[in-house]
């Protein structure tokens, strides 16, 4: 992702444009037209033409439900995430994907792999 113009540029851009054109002035600092109008824009309209955060916040739908999602995997340590999903469902009416739900007991730490048993090895270890 790159990165904001500097605020430095944006309030040089802004103070061009208030005494000459929009469009003179983003030819004259080497910006788009439609960035300089934004930046007017924005400064008629919150009074700042301070670049806003990037990205988007890590949230997850599943955020407050997860006292309930730890409760399931204490009651049955080896619960499923179909079973997950179905309980979400019938308890909460929440419906999610099993990857959505992967991911969010995957951030916390909530997870693990389950191996099939197998017999034991006599040249190696399994």
């Amino acid at each position: 992702m790159g990165r904001p113009y500097s605020l430095d540029l944006r309030e040089r851009v802004v103070e061009a444009a208030a005494t000459s054109s929009r469009r003179q002035a983003a030819a004259r600092y080497g910006v788009g037209v439609a960035t300089s109008i934004r930046w007017m824009a924005a400064l008629t309209t919150t009074g700042t033409v301070a670049p806003r955060l990037q990205g988007r916040a890590r949230r997850s739908k599943l955020d407050p439900h997860e006292a309930f999602l730890r409760g399931l995997i204490d009651e049955q340590a080896d619960i499923t995430l179909e079973e997950m999903r179905v309980r979400l469902r019938d308890e909460h009416d929440l419906a999610v994907g099993l990857g959505t739900l992967w991911s969010f007991l995957d951030a916390r730490d909530l997870t693990y792999k389950k191996r099939q048993p197998t017999p034991p090895s006599r040249s190696g270890r399994t």
